[in-house]
């Protein structure tokens, strides 16, 4: 009787495996996809410090309010600037709103954990009393429906700690930007060794909320919960924006029965490294506001890559999606080098296997991302 033994199935993305055991990255290192990147980023870094600004100042100021009609003015308002506004002549700030709500559905981390504690509810019912102490009607309904106004401070919390994720990121990435013009970042190593030195450096940086209401602060998060930058922010962002995202409007039908998405939230793929760039300009596909506003500040040295391309100028959102995908997965590789169990040039035979298992998890996530395509 003859056995056949059973062949063990080779992961498709296994160069990639040894690709990032020796050190090396997810993005092939050519003097291209180096400008590409570190140009897409400059115009992100600057787009992010926007978005995180408007996040905190949401957060602190806006706060319990019903109809925060300026929310995005960061509390300079003129007749001016309302004009802009209506004209699109602005940041769209609601992209950034896009990426809190999908950390919020999808959760995860030490942040999500500590908002549904007995401490947090009781931190958000002194700030509702103090904050409507001479309201009673919304005193009254917050007695009827307790988890009401708590929910909204909730989603404040989630605006005030995607704002102090991106206020990091922001710096790293402006940073990393003013390094390629010096001449020091040469390489596509170099430019994930650059994000993950920021990611650990800021790794075990407090992630806190306060909020003043007559002159008293009321802490809503405290340093003492011991909520921390990369653990609590950073890799539920990751899972929640880079990976799962949520379904875009008009792509898919919400239809139960067409069962076009998937009702298990874990095997959603519409995030950063999966989205189809080709969308990417339509009405209500919502990475077109980034794409948008990235266009405004475009350094020109990428720019010009951009007009001597096929189509020129016609197409240059979608062009500017395919090169954030890239800066994306730098970023990403940055992250899985930055989290791996063991060094990357460990010599013991047990952690380079725990090394390959961990790497072997990370690429079956991304066997249907856009990872073979922004390499070819």
């Amino acid at each position: 009787m003859v056995t056949l033994k059973k062949k063990q199935k080779k992961n498709p993305l296994s160069e990639y495996i040894e690709r990032l055991q020796t050190g090396g990255t997810l993005l092939p290192d050519t003097p291209e996809n180096v400008l590409e990147v570190v140009g897409i980023l400059k115009s992100y870094g600057v787009v992010l410090d926007a978005y995180s600004k408007n996040l905190i100042y949401i957060a602190d100021h806006q706060f319990l309010v019903f109809f925060p009609f300026f929310k995005y003015f960061n509390g300079e308002v003129s007749f001016a600037k309302l004009l802009r506004h209506w004209w699109h002549d602005r940041i769209n700030f609601e992209y950034a709103e896009y990426c809190m709500k999908a950390m919020l559905w999808h959760g995860g981390g030490g942040l999500d954990a500590y908002l549904d504690t007995k401490e947090f509810q009781e931190r958000a019912q002194a700030v509702i009393k103090a904050k409507f102490q001479t309201n009673p009607l919304v005193l009254g309904v917050n007695e009827l429906f307790p988890d009401f106004l708590t929910e909204q401070l909730r989603v404040s919390a989630y605006y005030s700690g995607l704002g102090q994720f991106w206020r990091v990121m922001a710096d790293i990435f402006l940073t990393l930007s003013d390094l390629y013009d010096e001449g020091e970042i040469k390489s596509i190593p170099q430019v994930v060794d650059h994000i993950k030195a920021g990611l650990v450096a800021d790794a075990t940086k407090p992630i806190t909320y306060a909020v003043k209401i007559r002159d008293k602060v009321y802490d809503l998060i405290p340093k003492n919960v011991g909520l921390t930058f990369l653990a609590d922010t950073a890799i539920p962002y990751v899972e929640a924006v880079f990976f799962r995202g949520t379904p875009f409007h008009g792509t898919v039908s919400y239809n139960a029965q067409a069962y076009q998405i998937s009702p298990d939230q874990s095997r959603f793929q519409y995030g950063a490294l999966y989205a189809d760039p080709l969308p990417i300009g339509g009405a209500g596909i919502p990475p077109t506001l980034l794409m948008q506003d990235m266009r405004h500040y475009l350094p020109e040295y990428l720019h010009e890559v951009y007009r001597r391309s096929l189509r020129g100028e016609d197409d240059l959102r979608v062009q500017i999606c395919i090169t954030f995908q890239k800066s994306m997965f730098c970023v990403t590789t940055a992250a899985i080098l930055g989290l791996m169990p063991h060094p990357v040039d460990t010599q013991d035979s047990s952690e380079q296997e725990a090394n390959r298992v961990y790497l072997e998890k990370w690429m079956d996530r991304l066997q249907t991302s856009r990872l073979l395509d922004v390499n070819q």
